[in-house]
């Protein structure tokens, strides 16, 4: 059996080696990000278009009288097949 300290020692040496390389891979990253962000060019302002659903939910402030229904009958068998 190997001695207890030297066991240590080496669990401490992986440790540390591996947050030095987790640490420097991470700067790397964020520099390499930053660097990005000055060379890329931004987006060009996105004109705000309303997508279907916005447009059919701004048309109309109420519900149609046919979606009113279906929800109604479908309350209505569920309540009548859990009754």
């Amino acid at each position: 059996m190997t001695d207890l300290g030297s066991v240590l020692v080496e669990a401490a040496t992986i440790m540390i080696t591996g947050m030095v390389v987790v640490f420097a891979f991470l700067s790397i990253l964020i520099f390499l990000v930053q660097l990005l962000a000055k060379i890329a060019p931004a987006d060009p302002e996105v004109v705000n278009t309303p997508t279907p659903a916005q447009a059919a939910e701004k048309s109309s402030d109420t519900v149609q009288p046919e979606i009113i229904a279906a929800i109604s009958a479908a309350v209505n068998q569920y309540r009548q097949r859990r009754a």
